[in-house]
């Protein structure tokens, strides 16, 4: 199997499984508007527009810059697995308290346990490092700007997730979290004020 075609089948068994799983989600008891999350929604669809669309069959081919080789592209396909099973392992560990948007459920409380206890984010880094994974894969500079675009993102819904959770769950259950765990890179040390060191 082409290490190409491996990606994709890793990334339709992830979107096909998660999908399935937004069911096993508790009702919202209080979203953020859709005004404070348009910003990195935007960016998430304009990276991934530009992460898969096809330039290589608009330009014939001509758009590739870089192919690293059989052996680096099973790497890389391996790496975007590990990143999408990091999703998974954090994904469980949140259990019923997952949502797609910023939300805040009813008996919502910080989880702290398992990838919570390495990274704040857990998904959006597994997604992030399998983002960039199957850009350096497709071998074209558009692909890696759509997974600068999707990171942006990632961080933007991370930051709005902060402040709201820290809103509605009060800052004493939310900012000794925060100074412990770093947010997106793991094993990256905070400050007192939980920005990183």
């Amino acid at each position: 199997m082409s290490p190409a075609l491996a990606m994709i089948i890793a990334w339709a068994l992830r979107a096909a499984s998660w999908l399935a799983a937004a069911m096993w989600s508790d009702a919202g008891a209080k979203r953020a508007s859709s005004g404070e999350q348009w910003l990195y929604q935007a960016l998430t669809v304009a990276g991934a527009l530009l992460l898969l669309f096809r330039f290589d069959d608009v330009f014939r081919g001509r758009c590739r810059v870089w192919s690293l080789g059989l052996g680096a592209n099973r790497t890389l396909v391996a790496v975007a697995a590990l990143g999408l099973m990091f999703t998974w392992w954090a994904r469980l560990y949140l259990g019923r308290l997952w949502s797609r948007s910023v939300t805040k459920k009813g008996d919502h409380r910080v989880v702290d346990a398992g990838p919570y206890a390495i990274v704040r984010h857990p998904i959006y880094t597994g997604m992030i490092v399998a983002i960039f994974a199957a850009a350096v894969l497709k071998g074209m500079p558009i692909g890696v700007a759509g997974a600068i675009l999707i990171a942006l993102a990632f961080w933007i819904k991370a930051r709005l997730e902060e402040r709201f959770l820290r809103e509605q769950l009060g800052p004493d259950a939310y900012d000794s979290y925060r100074r412990r765990v770093p947010m997106l890179i793991p094993w990256t040390r905070n400050r007192p004020d939980g920005a990183k060191v």
